[in-house]
């Protein structure tokens, strides 16, 4: 299976330079393909083709309004009509239902002041990595890399990214072997949820560690001393760079907690089996900040790709319509609807779930709870 790998790069000014002009040359190859096929839909031509954008891209490298093309890369030009290319297939398989999950949104502008910028390198590029440690890229140089640890195998395409704090990190994409673990006996279910991030069948909670929340008192200190700043000004900028910077590092601490407990999960256990929740839904109620700063889809995710590569099963079990399914969905509405709903809900008479203020036990649940956990119907 492929996997990523990604790696901190340290360019210098210089490089620095390079990569900003590979990223701008990138963007602009991308929305001259994107303007390109817009017009045409518009004016009611056929629809342009991959190979009919790249004509237009190597004409465009001859022509004196775009000969700056020519500094970079060709294979940063051509990733760049790719990623166009893989847009439009997955917006129309959204729109023929061939792609599962939610619709997919046409193609957009890229900007300059977007907060994650990328660029492609493939074999055909020819990058290296060199035995002093570094990246050798065509056009930008040599790149310090810091190795937190090996590569498996040898990459077929490297990924350069900038994100918001400024940060420089190749991404490497790599075919590793799936190796299995030795087999062991315990099964174990997980139950995610707020105040303990997972509740395990065997009876082990493990606490949420709630990265946000404990960093919102620096985010607001940050966030006021921006707001307070001159717009287009130097220390507008320096910040910004700052509030960005504290984000990262809630987003790093996060994805560290949820690789850590993912790997122990896997290996620990033969199978696992986790409650198939609509985080769709939970994210639009009240508690739509305590859902993001859990992360259960980014989990979730980890445990379904650590478990395929180490040849263990991971299950979604479908969620049971408890009580508190019914409860979240009452209180996800307006208040005004709330009270209407509970007035309907007396009128049914003993059939209600709130009737003599007593709860229900589920279908399926060998007692009954007052406190049942936070999950939301499919």
């Amino acid at each position: 299976m492929q996997l990523r790998y990604n790696y901190r790069l340290y360019p210098s000014a210089v490089q620095q330079v390079a990569l900003a002009r590979a990223f701008g040359c990138a963007r602009v190859v991308f929305n001259d393909g994107l303007h390109a096929r817009v017009q045409a839909h518009q004016a009611g031509l056929p629809y342009l083709t991959d190979a009919e954008l790249s004509r237009l891209l190597t004409s465009a490298k001859h022509s004196p309004e775009r000969a700056w093309l020519n500094e970079v890369s060709s294979v940063v030009l051509q990733q760049a009509l790719a990623d166009l290319n893989t847009a439009y297939r997955n917006h129309f398989a959204s729109l023929t239902g061939e792609r599962k999950g939610p619709k997919v949104a046409a193609p957009r502008f890229r900007s300059r002041r977007d907060h994650r910028q990328a660029i492609r390198f493939t074999a055909n590029a020819r990058f290296q990595l060199l035995p002093s440690g570094k990246l050798r890229l065509p056009k930008i140089g040599h790149v310090p890399v810091r190795w937190s640890r090996p590569l498996p195998n040898n990459p077929s395409s490297v990924t350069v990214i900038k994100d918001s704090a400024g940060r420089y990190f190749a991404s490497f994409v790599v075919q590793a072997a799936c190796s299995a673990l030795a087999e062991t006996e315990p099964v174990v279910g997980i139950d995610l949820g707020l105040n303990h991030f997972a509740v395990l069948s065997n009876g082990r909670k493990i606490t949420a560690p709630q990265f946000l929340r404990r960093a919102e008192k620096n985010l607001k200190r940050r966030q006021r001393a921006l707001s307070r700043k001159e717009n287009g000004s130097k220390n507008r900028e320096r910040a910004r760079a700052r509030v960005a910077r504290a984000h990262v590092r809630v987003t790093d601490a996060r994805r560290n907690f949820h690789h850590q407990l993912s790997t122990a999960l896997i290996r620990e256990n033969q199978a696992v089996a986790v409650e198939d929740l609509a985080v769709n839904g939970l994210a639009r109620t009240r508690l739509a900040k305590s859902v993001h700063d859990a992360g259960w889809s980014t989990f979730v995710t980890m445990l379904d790709y650590k478990a395929r590569m180490r040849g263990q099963r991971r299950r979604q079990a479908p969620v049971r319509p408890c009580l508190a399914m019914w409860r979240m969905q009452r209180m996800a509405g307006p208040r005004h609807q709330r009270g209407d709903q509970r007035r309907q809900s007396r009128r049914a008479g003993g059939d209600s779930l709130w009737s003599a203020g007593k709860t229900r036990a589920c279908p399926g649940t060998a007692r009954r709870s007052r406190n049942p956990p936070e999950v939301t119907p499919q």
